[in-house]
């Protein structure tokens, strides 16, 4: 058994998909029918830069999204793939659980790039810039993560955002309490912590504006039942009920991402291999999770061509 997992934001890069879309018109089919979608000629900036204007959270979701499914289209269309033949479950690391759903064929491409330019403003929005912040704990599991988030908050915002994998989760809440956790970190018996350059403090209770802009975004959009059950981040457990969908999709924008989870529960539902799609982010964490489990990064036409070789 495979899943099929899509990364989050951070994996955005200037000349993402340039390649693909040189070799493939199926490519170029998907990133045209993205700038449809928005009005905007966003495959030009993805290509092209420049990488602050890539970098804004508006731009950088549905960009990673459109990549990711640029390249699974070509698996599918040029390859003869049907992710619902080859893959048990989909995943996604925050941002990317929407890709999973398009991928899954619950949401269509330019639904998907709405919801997300959607998402991109509204977590934008959520917190006034300087008020938020984010740092990663290396060398802390979960427990560790909570209680220094719990020492540091004094009233403040600070929880965990991402639980990755068995050596870094992300905390994330008010700057003044994610600071004061990086300096608390060695009392707790973690490694380092590294404030994150982010524009704002992500899954955590600040971001429920957002949270509530996708509730609105989310009932106004049909979502149809995907072809292979999604591995939501919130509950790091397989949902199929469109309605489950709608309210784990709010909650994912507050909650937390339990990555870690989701790859290990994955493992004990009989995954034996996780191909992603767009991105080289996600398969270090599924080893570090699972060290047995099989992985593969797809991006360029040639992985495409290995990965057929293989599956």
């Amino acid at each position: 058994m495979k899943a099929f997992i899509f990364p989050g934001q951070g994996s955005q890069s200037v000349g993402m998909g340039a390649a693909l879309a040189t070799a493939s018109a199926v490519a170029r089919a998907v990133f045209e029918e993205v700038d449809d979608a928005l009005g905007q000629k966003l495959f030009k900036l993805m290509a092209e830069g420049p990488e602050d204007a890539l970098q804004l959270t508006a731009n950088a979701q549905p960009a990673i999204m459109a990549n990711a499914i640029a390249t699974l289209r070509v698996l599918e269309r040029e390859g003869g793939v049907r992710l619902a033949e080859k893959a048990s479950y989909v995943a996604g690391h925050s941002l990317g659980e929407y890709t999973a759903l398009c991928a899954a064929g619950a949401f269509d491409l330019a639904t998907t790039a709405k919801l997300l330019r959607i998402r991109g403003d509204a977590m934008q929005a959520a917190v006034p810039v300087g008020v938020g912040a984010m740092a990663a704990l290396l060398g802390a599991d979960l427990a560790k993560a909570q209680a220094l988030a719990e020492a540091a908050s004094e009233g403040e915002v600070c929880s965990v955002a991402n639980d990755n994998d068995p050596g870094q989760v992300v905390i994330s809440g008010h700057k003044g309490a994610i600071e004061r956790a990086v300096v608390l970190v060695k009392e707790h018996d973690i490694k380092r912590g590294v404030l994150l350059p982010v524009s704002a403090p992500f899954h955590c209770p600040l971001m429920q504006p957002a949270a509530d802009k996708m509730a609105e975004a989310l009932g106004e959009t049909t979502i149809q039942g995907p072809l292979v059950p999604l591995f939501a981040n919130v509950i790091a457990a397989p949902v199929h009920d469109p309605a489950v969908i709608r309210d784990l999709l709010v909650q994912q924008v507050t909650g937390t991402v339990r990555w870690r989870e989701s790859i290990i529960n994955m493992a004990a539902a009989g995954v034996t291999g996780t191909i992603e799609l767009g991105g080289k982010v996600l398969s270090p964490m599924v080893k570090r999770c699972v060290p047995d489990m099989a992985t593969a990064s797809i991006i360029s036409m040639d992985d495409i061509e290995a990965i057929l070789k293989e599956i």
